[in-house]
């Protein structure tokens, strides 16, 4: 479930949206209102249950051979970890993708741009798409889905290394341990 030329997603557990109107997220830094969105090169990164906590990993253009065969491993280039308890929701959500116009959207954070914003209205191009089998997206984009019982100490590896990386949602993880 990518976004095609043109356009950028919204994912949402919601299938009743008409109309997206800029807001302030209550876990965003800037207090500015906006539309979120992603691109095809973060889409992958919400292809969970909004509130499931994610580490994610993958190669960029700054990666150390190192790194990828410590985290990532051999034959690995995107890692994206789960702990076990959220097995089920991933199983059994009903995620649901809005294509919407790119045009009014403009990338979002540094030093790598990790979302899409508008800050004016927005309408979906059509009703959202069911995403469909969460498993099934991550084994045929290539991404290695890993089941931990805590996402702590790969998160620890992975910030100090040098990776592109991403967490969301982590304050729904497990504590440390």
């Amino acid at each position: 479930m990518l976004p095609e030329s043109g356009q950028v997603l919204h994912f949402s557990e919601d299938p009743t949206i008409s109309y997206f109107e800029p807001h302030v997220a209550p876990t965003a830094g800037p207090q500015e209102a906006y539309v979120w969105a992603v691109d095809a090169g973060r889409a992958q990164d919400y292809w969970f249950p909004r509130q499931c906590p994610r580490a994610m990993a993958w190669i960029g253009p700054t990666t150390q051979a190192a790194d990828v065969e410590r985290i990532l491993g051999p034959g690995c280039s995107r890692v994206h970890a789960v702990e076990y308890g959220w097995l089920e929701a991933i199983r059994t959500v009903e995620l649901y993708a809005y294509r919407l116009p790119a045009a009014p959207f403009r990338p979002f954070g540094t030093p790598e741009p990790h979302a899409q914003v508008s800050t004016e209205p927005v309408r979906p191009l059509g009703p959202p798409e069911r995403v469909g089998d969460i498993f099934a997206l991550h084994d045929e984009a290539g991404i290695q889905l890993r089941v931990l019982s805590n996402l702590w100490t790969f998160w620890d590896g992975v910030i100090t290394s040098s990776l592109s990386f991403s967490g969301i949602r982590l304050r729904n993880a497990r504590p440390r341990t």
